[in-house]
């Protein structure tokens, strides 16, 4: 069995009219792998968007490099220098306002958000998470799934709510579980569908927003 293998649901969708491209925000607190894929895929012409603009509350991290390399704008939020929760979502909004944003994208974003988020983007918020919800939800979801035994994990792409990893699920991938797997190995294999299933959710959204995108 080729390590890259998966079983992604729905099955990707082809034969598109692009219409307008989709203002993408994204937040990212690592090295932004999943911001790459994004960018790599409307690089390729695969995905018909832009991304406006880069939230990012840790210092130093891989993802600016990655943006600044493309010349997409860096906004460094930290939250040490927020006293809610609520505060550091209000700068996000205000951010994402300024350049905007259609849709957010949490592509490794470790925060908790709020209703205020939540209630600016309606149904235009998307998180990624390494398992398939609603299983392991939360932190170390691929620990969880080891220590589980379980022969089947993967990622999921869903809508946010405030309940964490609790939103509607968009795309899936199933990835197996070898017997001699470590959370590294399986956290890469999990990377690589992530990579696929994130562009093709965003697709999806965009196509919610404009029906016009679909070649009818």
């Amino acid at each position: 069995m080729p390590d890259t293998y998966s079983l992604i649901s729905p099955a990707p969708t082809t034969n598109l009219q692009p219409g307008s491209p989709l203002i993408l925000g994204i937040m990212a607190s690592g090295s932004g792998s999943n911001f790459e894929a994004v960018a790599s895929t409307i690089e390729n012409g695969d995905l018909h968007a832009k991304i406006a603009v880069l939230i990012h509350n840790k210092p130093d991290i891989q993802a600016i490099d990655r943006a600044q390399k493309r010349g997409i704008p860096t906004v460094f939020l930290d939250h040490r220098n927020y006293a809610t929760r609520a505060e550091l979502d209000r700068a996000i909004v205000a951010t994402f306002q300024t350049y905007q944003v259609e849709c957010v994208v949490m592509a490794g974003w470790m925060r908790v958000i709020t209703q205020v988020l939540i209630d600016a983007f309606p149904d235009r918020l998307i998180n990624i998470h390494p398992s398939l919800l609603p299983s392991f939800p939360g932190i170390h979801a691929i620990e969880q799934a080891l220590a589980a035994k379980v022969k089947i994990t993967g990622c999921t792409v869903h809508l946010v709510s405030l309940e964490v990893d609790a939103g509607p699920i968009i795309v899936q991938a199933a990835v197996p579980v070898l017997p001699n797997d470590t959370s590294e190995t399986l956290h890469a294999r999990i990377q690589i569908q992530e990579h696929l299933i994130l562009p093709q959710a965003i697709e999806l959204l965009a196509q919610k927003i404009n029906p016009d995108r679909v070649n009818l």
